[in-house]
C-alpha cells in the first residue's frame, strides 16, 4: 500500500478528536485565546447546550486582516516562535491547533477589529484551509468567535454528546474554572438567551473573596482560609478549606499552575498527605490553589488539550507543596489567625532539592510550625490520671458559682486570651461547656485528648532517627527488576526510613532492618509501596503513615475516656493545651473536636431583639 498525504480537512479532523472533546471543549479553547488577546471582558453565549451555537466575543487586542486567514490555518500562531519559546510558555494557548480544529466540524465565523482600525473583519471557515476572503463588518475592538452546528459533518461524534443540560453543565464548569484563574476578567455566560453566569472584573486583591463565594459557595469561603507561601522560586497561595469543610468527591478542587488549570497526579499526591491525618476515611479536601514557578521549570505541552502539566523537578514541588499544607492544617487551630508563613528553607545543592529528603518522616515535616521548641526523648505517655492532673496544674480552678464575686472580677482580657475561654460544665460527662468572649463552646473531651495526645507521641517520636530493628531471620521479598534497582541505587533514603534492604538477585531483595515501631507490620506489602512511591514521587510517606497509625491507636487508648467527669481543673487545663496544638480542632479520625456558638446565634435561637 502506498504512503499518501492526507487532504487538510481530514488532518484536521483528526486534531480535533484530540482537542474536541465535546462543546465545552470549544468554549475553553475560545475563552483561553481571549485571554491571550488580552481581553477584559469575555462573554459567551451558547444555544442547545453548544451543540446549535457558541459564540465567544472578547475586548482583547483584535487580529489584523492580514493574518485572520493564519489564524485559521493549523500550525499558524503569535504565541511562539522557536524552541526557547516553547519551554518558556507563559500563554494559555499556543499549539495553533484550535481554531482549524474547530472549523472542520463546525461553521465557523471569524470577526476581529484591532484598536484604530476603520473596521473590523470578516472570514468563513469550512475546515479546507482554503478560499478565505475578509470582508469589512461592524464589530467593536476585538474578536468574535461564533461556532455554529458542532459536529454536523461527523454524525458518529455527534451521537455521542449527552443531553442538553449535561452539556451545558459542563461549559458551566468551564467558565467557573477559567474565572477562578483570572480575576482581572469580568464573565459572562448566557444560556438559549437566558443569562447564568455574571462575573465583574476585579481589579482589587481584596474583592477576590466575592469571586470565590461565587463559584465555590459562601460556605466554603466562610470555612476557609487564606495562605500565602513563597520559597526557592516558588509561591503558593490561595484558599484552603478546613478539614471539616470536606467533600465526598473531588468537585471543589482547583488547582492552577501560572495560571492554567492543572491535573497532576503529583499535586494531587502531595495535597491528600497533607490531609490525611484531620481528613475523615474518604473525603475528599476542598481548596482553590495557586502554584507560581519559573515556566521553564514546568511543561504545559504533556496533553494536547493542555489539561496536564510535567514539573521538571517534581520531587521539589511535592515537598513544598506538603510542606505548605500541612504547616497552614497545623496552624488552624483555636485562636491562631492563619498568617501567611514561610516554610522551611530549602538546602541548595546544585539542583534544587528541599532539605525535606528523605521523605515526610524527617523531623521537619513532623514538626509543627516554629512556635514548638525541640522536644525531649520522654517515655511514651502518661496515663490519663496523670495527663488530667497534669492539665489541672496548667490553670488555677475558677469558682464552681459563677454569680461568685471572684467570677466577676475575672478580667475580659484574660479571657479574651483564651480563645475557647472557661469550663463551666461537663455536660453527660462527655463534652465540656466553655464560656468564650464570642459566646458557647462545646468540646469533645475524649477527641480533642486524643489529638494531644497523638501530637506529643509524634512530636516525641521525631525528636530522633527512626530506630531500626535487626531482623533475627533476613526477609526475602520479590519485586520487580525496577524496584530492585531502584532499592540498590538508594541505600541511604532506605536506611533513613528505617530499612536495611540488600539486593541479591535480578528481582529479589533481603530484607535485614525494619523500623522498630512497626516491626509487626506487613513488610512486604509496606515495602513494595514504599518502593512505588519512591520511583513516583522521589519521596514516600508509607513509613511515616504506617507510624502515625499506630500512635494514633496508642493516643486512642491513652486519651480520656467519654463518660469520664472532669474536674473543672482538669477541663481548663485540656482547654489550654487544645490552643496550643496543632491539628487541635479535628480528632485523629478527622472529626470535629469543637465548636463555637456566638451570641448572635444564640439571640437568634431564642428570638431575642424580634
Amino acid at each position: 500500500m502506498r504512503i499518501r498525504s492526507l487532504p487538510p480537512q481530514l488532518v484536521n479532523q483528526i486534531a480535533a478528536g484530540e482537542v474536541i472533546e465535546r462543546p465545552a471543549s470549544v468554549v475553553k479553547e475560545l475563552v483561553e485565546n481571549a485571554l491571550d488577546a488580552g481581553a477584559t471582558q469575555i462573554d459567551v453565549q451558547v444555544e442547545a447546550g453548544g451543540s446549535r451555537l457558541i459564540l465567544v466575543r472578547d475586548d482583547g487586542c483584535g487580529i489584523h486582516k492580514d493574518d485572520l486567514p493564519l489564524a485559521l490555518s493549523r500550525h499558524a500562531t503569535s504565541k511562539i516562535a522557536s524552541l526557547d519559546d516553547l519551554e518558556r510558555v507563559v500563554t494559555m494557548g499556543f499549539r495553533g491547533e484550535a481554531l482549524p480544529s474547530i472549523s472542520s466540524i463546525a461553521r465557523l465565523s471569524l470577526v476581529s477589529r484591532q484598536p484604530g482600525a476603520a473596521n473590523a473583519w470578516r472570514v468563513l471557515a469550512d475546515g479546507t484551509e482554503s478560499h478565505f476572503d475578509p470582508v469589512p463588518d461592524a464589530h467593536p475592538t476585538g474578536t468574535s468567535v461564533e461556532v455554529r452546528d458542532l459536529f454536523y459533518n461527523t454524525p458518529a461524534r455527534r451521537k455521542f454528546l449527552r443531553t442538553e443540560k449535561t452539556e451545558f453543565t459542563h461549559i458551566d464548569s468551564v467558565i467557573k474554572r477559567i474565572a477562578l484563574s483570572r480575576f482581572d476578567v469580568g464573565f459572562t455566560l448566557t444560556h438559549n438567551q437566558a443569562p447564568v453566569v455574571r462575573h465583574k472584573r476585579l481589579l482589587e486583591a481584596a474583592l477576590r473573596d466575592t469571586r470565590i463565594a461565587a463559584v465555590c459557595g459562601e460556605d466554603f469561603l466562610q470555612q476557609a482560609v487564606y495562605i500565602d507561601f513563597a520559597q526557592a522560586g516558588l509561591r503558593l497561595w490561595g484558599w484552603v478549606g478546613l478539614p471539616t469543610f470536606s467533600r465526598g468527591q473531588t468537585d471543589m478542587q482547583y488547582f492552577y499552575v501560572n495560571g492554567r488549570l492543572a491535573r497532576d497526579k503529583l499535586v494531587a499526591h502531595a495535597v491528600r498527605q497533607a490531609y490525611q491525618d484531620v481528613l475523615h476515611h474518604e473525603r475528599q479536601p476542598a481548596y482553590v490553589l495557586y502554584l507560581e514557578l519559573d515556566p521553564t521549570l514546568v511543561d504545559v505541552n504533556a496533553h494536547p488539550a493542555k489539561l496536564e502539566v510535567r514539573f521538571r523537578e517534581g520531587r521539589m514541588v511535592h515537598d513544598f507543596l506538603f510542606s505548605a499544607l500541612s504547616r497552614s492544617l497545623a496552624d488552624l487551630r483555636p485562636g491562631v489567625a492563619p498568617a501567611p508563613v514561610s516554610p522551611p528553607p530549602f538546602a541548595s545543592s546544585g539542583v534544587t532539592q528541599p532539605v525535606l529528603a528523605p521523605g515526610p518522616e524527617s523531623a521537619a515535616m513532623q514538626r509543627s510550625p516554629g512556635d514548638w521548641p525541640a522536644p525531649r526523648q520522654t517515655p511514651l505517655p502518661f496515663r490519663v490520671a496523670e495527663q488530667t492532673a497534669f492539665y489541672g496544674s496548667l490553670h488555677p480552678p475558677l469558682p464552681e458559682k459563677p454569680d461568685s464575686p471572684a467570677w466577676e472580677a475575672s478580667p475580659k482580657l484574660e479571657q479574651e486570651s483564651h480563645p475557647l475561654g472557661y469550663a463551666v460544665a461537663h455536660l453527660h460527662n462527655i463534652y465540656i461547656l466553655a464560656e468564650s468572649a464570642n459566646g458557647l463552646v462545646v468540646v469533645d473531651a475524649h477527641a480533642a485528648h486524643e489529638r494531644i495526645t497523638y501530637e506529643k507521641l509524634k512530636r516525641q517520636h521525631s525528636a530522633g532517627a527512626i530506630v531500626r530493628q535487626p531482623l533475627l531471620l533476613p526477609v526475602r521479598v520479590t519485586v520487580g527488576a525496577a524496584e530492585a534497582e531502584l532499592a540498590e541505587g538508594s541505600p541511604d533514603v532506605l536506611l533513613s526510613l528505617g530499612f536495611e534492604v540488600d539486593r541479591a538477585g535480578p528481582d529479589t531483595l533481603v530484607v535485614r532492618a525494619v523500623p522498630a515501631l512497626i516491626a509487626d507490620a506487613d513488610m512486604d506489602d509496606l515495602l513494595r509501596k514504599l518502593l512505588r512511591e519512591l520511583a513516583e514521587y522521589g519521596s514516600s510517606q508509607g513509613v511515616a503513615q504506617a507510624i502515625n497509625e499506630l500512635l494514633a491507636r496508642v493516643a486512642c487508648h491513652g486519651s480520656v475516656r467519654a463518660k469520664r467527669r472532669l474536674t473543672l481543673e482538669e477541663m481548663n487545663g485540656l482547654l489550654r493545651e487544645m490552643e496550643r496544638t496543632p491539628f487541635s480542632g479535628q480528632c485523629n479520625h478527622g472529626r470535629p473536636t469543637w465548636s463555637e456558638f456566638s451570641l448572635k446565634d444564640l439571640d437568634r435561637l431564642f428570638l431575642r431583639g424580634k
